[in-house]
């Protein structure tokens, strides 16, 4: 059954020779628990640069997957140590992304819960940057 939550979540990209960028979004989404992990989803708006985008993340036991859809369409896979490659769909073009998790976290109960994810980002075979997010995770 899907549950209520309140999403506090923390970003930060540091991109070579750009200083380092950090947002903080709270926003309504749900969570269920579906087929042994989690689901939690959520729309993006324009503070995020990503209105029109709806995100989800699945949890699963040593991996989180994120997928994007709507305007942009993305699927990216974390487990700790290991590359993972998928295709970043925008209004104008693709791009070929890796991703490594050099850290990832969670603990996830029915009441909510935390993740913390970092990881090293690569487009078109390029290393560009690190990229860290933190939820917090709260039933409403």
């Amino acid at each position: 059954m899907k549950q209520a939550v309140m999403l506090r979540i923390l970003g930060r990209q540091s991109y070579a020779d750009q200083e380092p960028d950090s947002i903080e979004l709270v926003t309504e989404g749900t969570m269920e628990f579906l087929d042994g992990g989690w689901e939690i989803v959520y729309e993006e708006s324009d503070l995020t640069g990503l209105a029109g985008v709806t995100t989800n993340f699945r949890i699963e036991p040593g991996k989180v997957t994120l997928n994007r859809s709507g305007k942009l369409k993305s699927q990216m896979v974390f487990q700790q140590g290991v590359s993972h490659q998928s295709l970043y769909q925008m209004d104008f073009g693709t791009l070929m992304i890796s991703v490594k998790a050099t850290n990832l976290f969670f603990d996830i109960t029915p009441d909510g819960g935390v993740i913390d994810l970092v990881y090293n980002i690569e487009i078109e075979n390029a290393a560009t940057g690190l990229i860290a997010y933190h939820l917090d995770i709260r039933a409403i």
